[in-house]
């Protein structure tokens, strides 16, 4: 297995966090062997794929567990045959699941901007614009907003660089609003937040203590500003993160350079806001055009 990992993570470059889920999934696989008294991987016969694709459906698991083990098994045995353990792969006939679409609910510009505009002047509140400006102009994950440091800034140059909880990492662009957000919050209120001058290693993102900010403690400033624009349960931080992909599809964007912008491998994630632009262009079209 070990062979198999580095061989995706050489040649195929994988991501971090997919060699983990992979090198999880063929594991749950070797152990369901056993359990059938299947001792050598490599033995594995295509009732054996069959009837644990079976026994995942019985445990319940979501179609998108369900099928990336299917990949990563499928990718597995593949493998064993490039290396001449195997003549053919057991997980060759098997079908994926029909993936199960996320729902993606998001925020209007109107909505937006309704938002952006109720934090006051008080050194919470230059925080929190900072910080709901920041996640909204860079689609940022809750975890990265939270692991943001002033080394990860680039603000001469207006851009960020974004770390997942596995360092993975990619750099997106700073945009006008959220950078003079930035520099404003940094510039004026930090170090009085902190309690000292800020330090490269230091967190960005800090709470009225001036420890920095938890993924709770953003969930909770979500909740307050949500509640005031009549978002209720609605505001989460994923909603600014899907809203930021939705409104740059609805004004032309494509996909690709979405994906690169908010670092998800898995297109379906893509493909899910691609059907709420689709609803709205048609909405559009159905509202405007004289033979709509």
């Amino acid at each position: 297995m070990s062979e198999f990992i580095d061989y995706l993570r050489t040649e195929k470059k994988k991501a971090e966090n997919t060699l983990i889920a992979y090198e999880r999934d063929i594991k749950s696989f070797r152990n369901y062997l056993l359990s059938r008294g299947v001792t050598d991987m490599d033995k594995c016969s295509e009732s054996d794929a069959v009837s644990y694709i079976l026994e995942l459906g019985n445990q319940k698991k979501s179609k998108a567990t369900v099928n990336r083990k299917i990949s990563a098994l499928r990718m597995y045995y593949e493998y064993c045959i490039r290396c001449g353990k195997r003549e053919d792969n057991p997980f060759s006939r098997i079908k994926s699941a029909r993936g199960e679409r996320r729902d993606v609910d998001y925020l209007t510009v109107e909505e937006i901007e309704s938002l952006l505009e109720l934090p006051d002047d008080s050194p919470k509140g230059i925080r929190d614009t900072a910080l709901l400006e920041f996640m909204y102009g860079t689609g940022a994950r809750v975890t990265e907003v939270v692991r943001l440091c002033f080394e990860d800034i680039n603000l001469r140059m207006s851009f960020v660089t974004l770390k997942d909880v596995n360092d993975e990492s990619r750099i997106v662009p700073l945009g006008k609003y959220a950078k003079a957000a930035l520099e404003k919050y940094i510039g004026t209120v930090y170090d009085d937040l902190a309690g000292r001058p800020h330090s490269e290693e230091d967190h960005v993102f800090v709470n009225m203590r001036g420890e920095a900010l938890t993924r709770q403690g953003i969930w909770k400033i979500m909740k307050d500003y949500g509640s005031r624009i009549n978002a209720g349960s609605r505001m989460t931080p994923q909603i600014l993160r899907d809203s930021f992909a939705v409104h740059i599809l609805q004004n032309g964007g494509d996909l690709k350079t979405l994906q690169e912008l908010m670092g998800f491998e898995d297109m379906s994630i893509g493909i899910a806001y691609l059907a709420v632009t689709e609803i709205h262009v048609k909405d559009v079209f159905n509202r405007t055009h004289p033979r709509a």
